[in-house]
């Protein structure tokens, strides 16, 4: 008997890569799942990897599947990678790495950067994102490194991301997704293609052509499992490789999200709110949607940078309690945190958070920080646990309101995918929020199944994609608003959480200028 199909999705994230098999109506079959250290520092505000690790623990986590009882690798019928946006690798002429990874993470910036011509500096000018760009340009990793690692860059043969240098390691090809293209790189957001030879972005940035791989659309395939990733993954040589896109845009496809009215709520690392749109829509102005997992289609997107690294920073630095009690009570420490969350009433007695731990590129401006206001007697590290979710919450709701405006759809479902998704009391708050009912997809891996159905659409496993979304998502648990909530908190966000950013504006920028932080590193 032939054996039914199976998908191998990859997904490298920041803490750990997830080798994931699907069947084709969404299940996840098996899961082996590698953790990682996120970054190494040796210097103040950098953040690095050494590309070979998340190579090998891709093999580990893939060797960790066939292991598992009545998994049949023979029954892959193709294989897709999402990782982590903006990480980059330097390759040399024989594909070794020159350098660590630069990560998304890192924060260093260089004042050397390539000039503009003076058309664009007019532009540009006339256009008030004079700054936007200057920023741009000190934030390219590329830059920083002609500047500082001369030597490395002229080394440098291949600039590939994460997921470009996964894809090589894995067919032999210098070959990405375009749906991967989210970095300081010369990409056209609007065509999904490398940006043409008279844009300003070759001008900005000290790449050349020659270094970026090949792009193919999500859901096509890029080529082939080689002898060499067989023999280290285990996955079977000449099994397809298919494109498909960055963690945030497979996320908003395995949730399900098709459609602009439906809003996606990732609760990672990074937490985001996306929208899938036909329309190349700025939802902040000069700032371009990202492409989606389903080619042709833009993710608009709102982020909050540091968004649940908040949480995970409180459980570092205030959660030792639920910690010590999880691991001697056998219990989930996620289970004592949203116990912790629903001992505080909504609105945690006038606690209110914006969630700034580190600032946008324009909305909020590069002074901005985090603030906590409204402390009393009352408040115990409880009321500040609750206040950084319901911050969240709100800072996405903004978002949401965004993304409306520009778009001029109104969002009227909300999907939530990411680490925070598991949490009851999130879930619920944000319901409450947003006055919206929130669903948690029905897997909790949404990246991997996002990647996965660009790989069974492009097999014709499924005939299209709305066939695949409709095989292989659907709908978990629904938090509807609780009403007397849900009235506190739109008093709460309109009276005082719209305000806070205008207010602590002018403050953000004296501490910059007495302090000096943050640096430019």
């Amino acid at each position: 008997m032939t054996p039914e199909p199976r998908i191998l999705a990859i997904d490298n994230g920041t803490q750990s890569v997830r080798a994931l098999l699907f069947d084709l109506r969404g299940n996840i079959v098996a899961k082996c799942q590698v953790p990682l250290q996120a970054y190494f520092s040796t210097h103040p505000g950098w953040a690095e990897h050494e590309p070979e690790d998340y190579w090998q623990a891709v093999c580990r986590a893939c060797q960790g599947l066939w292991s598992q009882e009545g998994v049949d690798r023979s029954a892959v019928r193709a294989v897709a990678v999402t990782t982590q946006r903006g990480t980059v690798v330097n390759l040399d002429r024989d594909g070794k790495p020159l350098r660590p990874a630069i990560t998304w993470l890192d924060q260093r910036r260089t004042r050397v950067v390539p000039p503009i011509g003076a058309f664009w500096r007019t532009a540009f000018k006339l256009a008030r994102v004079n700054k936007t760009i200057d920023f741009f340009r000190g934030e390219a990793e590329i830059n920083w490194i002609r500047a500082h690692q001369p030597d490395v860059w002229d080394a440098t043969d291949k600039f590939l991301l994460l997921s470009g240098y996964l894809n090589w390691r894995l067919c032999g090809r210098f070959v990405d997704s375009s749906g991967s293209q989210v970095a300081y790189l010369p990409f056209d957001y609007k065509r999904h293609t490398w940006a043409s030879k008279r844009d300003w972005k070759w001008q900005a940035l000290a790449v050349e052509p020659r270094m970026l791989p090949a792009l193919q659309p999500p859901g096509t395939e890029l080529g082939v499992i080689d002898s060499g990733a067989a023999q280290q993954t285990g996955i079977p040589a000449g099994t397809p490789l298919f494109a498909a896109a960055a963690d945030k845009a497979c996320e908003v496809l395995g949730a399900g999200c098709l459609e602009p009215h439906v809003g996606c709520l990732s609760y990672g690392t990074t937490a985001t709110i996306n929208t899938t749109s036909r329309r190349y829509v700025e939802v902040t102005p000069f700032v371009p949607p990202y492409p989606s997992a389903v080619p042709g289609a833009y993710s608009t997107e709102v982020q909050v940078f540091r968004g649940y690294w908040m949480v995970n920073w409180f459980k570092e630095q205030f959660g030792h309690h639920e910690q010590l009690q999880a691991l001697s009570g056998d219990l989930a420490p996620e289970q004592l945190f949203d116990q912790l969350a629903e001992s505080v009433p909504p609105g945690s007695m006038g606690l209110m958070l914006q969630p700034y731990w580190t600032p946008g590129i324009r909305v909020p401006g590069r002074e901005a920080k985090g603030a906590i206001i409204g402390f009393g007697d009352v408040h115990t590290r409880a009321h500040v646990y609750r206040a950084i979710l319901e911050g969240l919450a709100y800072a996405l709701r903004e978002g949401k309101e965004r993304i409306e405006q520009r778009s001029g759809v109104r969002i009227t479902e909300l999907r939530v995918s990411g680490g925070g998704s598991q949490s009851d009391a999130a879930m619920q708050l944000t319901a409450d929020i947003f006055g919206l009912p929130t669903v948690r997809p029905h897997v909790y891996e949404t990246s991997g199944l996002g990647a996965a159905i660009d790989a069974a659409v492009g097999l014709g496993l499924h005939p299209d994609f709305a066939s695949a979304v409709g095989a292989m998502t659907r709908t978990g648990r629904v938090f509807e608003p609780i009403e007397g909530n849900r009235a506190i908190y739109d008093r709460l966000y309109k009276g005082v959480y719209r305000k806070m950013y205008r207010q602590l504006q002018p403050l953000y920028r004296e501490i910059a200028e007495i302090t000096g932080y943050p640096n430019q590193y």
